[in-house]
């Protein structure tokens, strides 16, 4: 087994938010590799993150954006307290979520924003273009019903800064991080010239 250093441990806990002893333990799991210690670190943040998806949300902030003058848009973003809403780092996530609703112009935050109507269009065209196998219909259209909408749902858009991630995993780092559930409530985008 490698020496596990005190600078390792250090750096290991601010990188994933957990305290002293968490950082030390994983990098003993880890026989000293930091690379797989984060790793472990981030899978098990992001577990956490889970659990806490069903924690009210009634603290936050309103963000925006504006590119070039042409087009703008306004978030709501939540967390369950005002000492986190008041963070940096909670205004910096804000903010580039203003940022992805203005670059990527989607129509609802969560599939389930979807009204049943779009959804009910959408299905029949997909039937009445459906050649694939008969046995496996419901899956086929399934699938095609998510990749329908998915540039259309903001958190399952590939995220702007980075698109190894949707958007919905940028949310649920950051709730790893501030140890808080985090939700998109609403979002409005306007661009110059455009009405809806």
């Amino acid at each position: 087994m490698s020496k596990i250093s005190i600078e390792d441990i250090k750096k290991l806990k601010e990188l994933s938010g957990a305290g002293l002893t968490d950082a030390k333990n994983a990098l003993t799991e880890a026989n000293g590799d930091f690379d797989k210690a984060l790793e472990a670190m981030r899978k098990k943040g992001l577990t956490k993150a889970e659990k806490r998806g069903d924690r009210e949300t009634r603290e936050g902030r309103v963000d925006s954006y504006i590119h070039d003058g042409r087009i703008g848009a306004i978030v709501e973003v939540n967390c369950e307290t005002s000492f986190v809403a008041k963070t940096d780092e909670f205004k910096d996530l804000a903010h580039k979520i203003a940022m992805q609703v203005a670059s990527m112009n989607p129509l609802y935050v969560s599939e389930a924003d979807i009204p049943e109507a779009d959804r009910e269009k959408k299905l029949k065209e997909l039937e009445e273009n459906f050649k694939g196998p008969e046995k496996m219909k419901d899956q086929i259209l399934e699938g095609q019903m998510k990749k329908a909408f998915s540039d259309k749902v903001l958190l399952s858009q590939p995220y702007i800064l980075d698109d190894s991630k949707t958007v919905e995993q940028f949310i649920k780092e950051n709730i790893a991080k501030t140890g808080e559930n985090i939700t998109i409530r609403q979002f409005k985008r306007i661009e110059l010239g455009v009405t809806e």
